[in-house]
């Protein structure tokens, strides 16, 4: 019996229209001055635990770098040496993406993670420049599935995120979010009325969770992806969220019928030789268990810790935690050596956006404190103690202090620990009266 063949179209469009976006979003970062203000500007970085030695590479280096990206994915956006662009550009991206966690966001892990998948699929097999090189060879179904099961886990776990009492029960940060659009022209008035946040909170938490769901049906398919289309369009224009909206709209693509792109280009190759159902070896098998084994625990973990993860962030990255938060605050450090006591403000060493993100992320205030014990060590200054009053807001509450000043942050550890370090976040009625101008 012949096995039913498998049309590669709709794997071969994923594989153009990825390499297609990233090579856009290096020209968006080159044209925006943002590789220099993210990778060359700042005096430090921050690393990830145990990835110490992933630095900045220089002005030279850096821009080097994202060319690598660049070409690496018009490489698999053309299918040219395929296997060797996606190393290259997995490598690469990858590289940029862990030299600083205040440049941690969901879509570049997301990056990170379909490249990896990509490597191990032969989607340069037809579609391809590779493929006029050589001869045309089939492109097995396993590709689909498996990225069909990634991108859903990404759309599930971000609506099981939503699922918590600020989202839901407060609207926020929605509510905070849209109203700073009462201004604008037609639509300003709506924007900060609290029913259209809570319609947009429970309206997103239902998307995400329902929508890979609906793709998959057949009857609901295309209602589904015009909700995608609307979903992300909408997102993209409101909020500063960069490539996502338009990433994962080109993911959604893979749930649609295999030949979808057919109606669009008549030239894409029709397979000439049926697919086996399964051609997945067991290492292979094992692997991918793994793979998906990983994004099932990551995103799990930050529960284990209990109180709020917006809060102290701890397991909150690689976990599909999208836009669940607005969060600032302001910290201040004390360092105490042998010559006296010195008030180091972070503002004098960090860009903009560090600024932003270190004061409100727990473990960034660690690792800035220990900056400063290595700094006054290296100066000859003797034996240190550090530690740090800071304070944070979460979705609107009152500010309230983020982290214990009585410790010593000098001898603190990172790891996966619970820190106990960290300040639980406290109900309204639990919180002294503290009159502040700067948000707090």
């Amino acid at each position: 019996m012949t096995a039913p063949r498998h049309d590669p179209a709709s794997l071969i469009a994923f594989r153009v229209l990825f390499g297609l976006a990233m090579a856009f979003n290096v020209l968006r970062y080159e044209l925006e001055g943002w590789v220099h203000d993210l990778y060359i500007a700042p005096a430090i970085t921050f690393p990830y635990p145990g990835l110490e030695f992933i630095q900045p590479l220089g002005p030279v280096g850096m821009h080097m770098l994202f060319g690598v990206i660049g070409i690496s994915a018009l490489g698999i956006a053309a299918g040219y040496r395929y296997r060797l662009s996606v190393a290259l550009f997995f490598v690469s991206f990858t590289y940029v993406e862990l030299i600083d966690r205040t440049n941690y966001l969901n879509h570049y892990y997301l990056v990170s993670v379909l490249a990896a998948l990509l490597f191990f699929m032969p989607l340069g097999n037809a579609g391809s420049l590779d493929a006029r090189r050589k001869s045309s060879a089939p492109i097995p179904r396993w590709p689909l599935r498996v990225l069909r099961l990634q991108i859903g886990l990404v759309y599930v776990f971000a609506g099981a995120a939503k699922i918590r009492e600020d989202w839901l029960l407060r609207a926020e940060p929605l509510g905070t979010w849209l109203a700073r659009y009462s201004d604008a022209p037609i639509v300003g008035p709506v924007m900060d009325e609290p029913w259209l946040a809570f319609a947009m909170s429970w309206a997103g938490m239902l998307f995400d969770l329902l929508v890979p769901f609906a793709l998959l049906w057949k009857r609901t398919r295309a209602l589904a992806f015009a909700a995608v289309i609307v979903f992300h369009l909408v997102t993209g224009l409101l909020f500063p969220i960069g490539i996502f909206p338009l990433l994962m709209t080109i993911a959604a693509s893979l749930f649609l019928d295999p030949s979808w792109p057919r109606r669009f280009v008549k030239r894409i190759p029709t397979p000439s030789v049926a697919v086996k159902p399964s051609t997945l070896s067991r290492p292979a098998l094992a692997l991918l268990g793994v793979h998906f084994a990983l994004q099932l625990l990551l995103p799990l973990r930050q529960h284990f810790y209990g109180g709020d993860r917006c809060w102290h962030e701890q397991g909150y990255r690689f976990a599909w935690n999208v836009m669940l938060m607005e969060k600032v605050g302001q910290v201040d450090f004390l360092v105490r050596s042998e010559r006296g006591e010195t008030t180091v403000h972070p503002r004098e060493f960090l860009t903009p956006l560090q600024l932003r993100m270190v004061p409100t992320q727990p473990d960034l205030i660690l690792s800035f404190a220990h900056y400063l014990r290595d700094r006054w060590n290296e100066e000859g200054r003797g034996e240190v103690e550090v530690r740090a009053d800071a304070w944070a807001s979460l979705n609107g509450r009152p500010g309230q202090q983020l982290i214990d000043p009585e410790v010593d942050l000098s001898r603190v550890s990172d790891g996966f620990a619970p820190k106990a370090w960290i300040v639980p976040l406290r109900d309204r009625d639990e919180l002294p009266l503290r009159a502040s101008s700067d948000g707090r």
